[in-house]
């Protein structure tokens, strides 16, 4: 009797491991099928985040922040309220930039800003600093941040807030707050692929290796920059282009 009860044991006991190790095969098999689903709009930054988001700006500084190709004091930012404060002393785009002290690659970018009647600013990244260079916008492409209603000249649509400057416009998603008004913006690069959010909303979404930007890249303005959008790892900066802007909220967090 013992070694029949030993016997039906032993038996039960290989049909469970068959069993799980059945379950196991399964699984391992399904789980790559997943990974080839399109991502939702959250989830290209957040399914390969390396580490937390972290404060660009400390609210009362220009701590960690320096002019374009330049050292010493900056004049044309301040700080007001708790804002990054562009006093638009550059009247021609060139030389007034604000470029952080760190490089980046591969992030997510998010920031609150506001903009006076008829102002023009805007963010870029991957931003290349040599003196070969007037500004920042020669190598890094430029998120908007613009005024589209009060500016004093017409916009194309890839001028206008939100579009990535010159390239993309921003799709019909976008809801721009009036002047005055805090808006909230991202960009998300990873490995080239490019997104702009604003107020919640996902309105530019593109790759770097697709025909669309290789044509924009090679027929439009950036044309005449060699240089332009060439690297993937460098500065972010916050453009003077002669007016007031308003920046505060800026936080990173490297992918």
């Amino acid at each position: 009797m013992k070694k029949q009860i030993i016997l039906v044991s032993l038996i039960a006991l290989g049909s469970a491991v068959a069993s799980c190790n059945q379950g196991t095969k399964t699984e391992s098999k399904e789980a790559p099928a997943a990974t080839e689903t399109a991502p939702t709009a959250d989830s290209t930054a957040s399914a390969t985040s390396t580490g937390e988001a972290v404060d660009l700006f400390d609210g009362k500084s220009l701590a960690g922040w320096h002019g374009f190709n330049k050292t010493g004091e900056v004049k044309n930012w301040t700080v007001e309220d708790g804002a990054l404060v562009c006093l638009g002393a550059a009247k021609d785009a060139h030389g007034g930039d604000l470029v952080s002290d760190k490089k980046y690659s591969n992030f997510e970018l998010t920031w609150d800003w506001k903009v006076d009647k008829g102002s023009n600013s805007g963010v870029m990244y991957h931003v290349v600093e040599d003196k070969k260079y007037q500004s920042p916008y020669e190598t890094g492409p430029e998120y908007q941040v613009m005024d589209d209603i009060g500016f004093p000249e017409k916009l194309e649509n890839w001028q206008q807030a939100g579009a990535d400057y010159a390239i993309a416009p921003a799709n019909e998603k976008k809801k721009l707050k009036p002047v005055g008004e805090w808006n909230t913006s991202k960009i998300i690069f990873n490995n080239g692929h490019v997104e702009h959010w604003l107020n919640g909303e996902k309105i530019v979404e593109f790759e770097r290796s697709s025909d669309f930007w290789k044509k924009q890249r090679a027929e439009g303005k950036w044309k005449d920059y060699p240089d332009y959008a060439k690297v993937t790892t460098g500065f972010i900066a916050l453009q003077d282009h002669g007016n007031k802007a308003y920046y505060r909220n800026i936080k990173i967090k490297e992918l």
